[in-house]
Formats: structure tokens, C-alpha cells, sequence
């Protein structure tokens, strides 16, 4: 007789969908995320365009959030890919991308996993919404 094994089943991310999480240019992005960041493995979330890492969440993405403006907190470009760093008061960081329509956010501890890790594992997906723009600093020269 073959008895029927049971799959472990990791629990299922709640995650709030962004307001234009529907827009086709999201699926793009969303079908090629990785499987891993660093050690954490991708799991089902409860809504459309969203992706969640770990379990408890290491790393929670959102595409179709609302495109960020001009802001005095930093940029970081990782790949051709530019995202723009806030550090919440709890020590989370919300990374959204800039210059790209829709945004995608991106939230995570780098007290558990590396920023770094975090980006680099996410820059060619993010890569399928064309850039528009791109963070300018001091450093770089603008034609204006």
C-alpha cells in the first residue's frame, strides 16, 4: 500500500496590496522574482503583486506603490537600479524604487537580512518597469 506523504506548507504572507498593484507592467516584474534572498525563501502572499521572503517575512515587496518625489533621503543605485532609503524609527528600512513608474517598495531589518543582499537579489526584476529617471546628487552634474 502507498501511503500519502504531506508537503510542509509555509504560512501565507498577509500583505496589503499598493493602489496600483494591477498594472500590467507589475506582472512583468513579479514572474521573474527570485525563490531566494540569502537564506530566506519565497512564499505566498494573500494579494496581487506583492512577494514576501522568510517566514516569519524577512523581506515583503509591493509594486504599484505611489511614485516617490523629490526627497532628502538618500539613494542608492544597485544594478541601474535607483532606490530611495528611509529608515523608520523601529529600524526598518522602506527602500522604493525612483524614476520608475509604478514604484515598487521594498521593506526589510538589516539587522536580519543585508540591504545589500536584499537589492542585488531584487535589481533585475525591478529592471523590467523602464526607468523615466534617475536620483541626482551633488555628485552628479544636471543639465537643467
Amino acid at each position: 500500500m502507498i501511503t500519502p506523504t504531506l508537503a510542509a506548507c509555509a504560512s501565507l504572507a498577509a500583505v496589503e496590496p499598493a493602489s496600483d498593484a494591477g498594472n500590467p507592467v507589475c506582472a512583468e516584474m513579479m514572474v521573474i522574482l527570485p525563490q531566494f534572498i540569502g537564506d530566506a525563501e519565497r512564499r505566498s502572499t494573500n494579494s496581487q503583486a506583492t512577494a514576501a521572503w522568510g517566514d516569519p517575512s524577512q523581506v515583503v515587496l509591493r509594486c504599484g506603490v505611489q511614485v516617490p518625489g523629490p526627497t532628502t533621503d538618500p539613494c542608492v543605485s544597485v544594478n541601474e537600479v535607483d532606490w530611495i532609503a528611509h529608515e523608520g524609527e523601529d529600524g526598518v528600512w522602506t527602500l522604493t524604487t525612483y524614476g520608475r513608474t509604478p514604484a515598487t517598495e521594498v521593506v526589510l531589518d538589516p539587522q536580519v537580512i543585508p540591504s545589500s543582499t536584499v537589492l542585488a537579489s531584487l535589481s533585475q526584476a525591478a529592471s523590467r518597469i523602464p526607468a523615466e529617471g534617475a536620483c541626482v546628487s551633488v555628485e552628479k552634474n544636471v543639465d537643467l
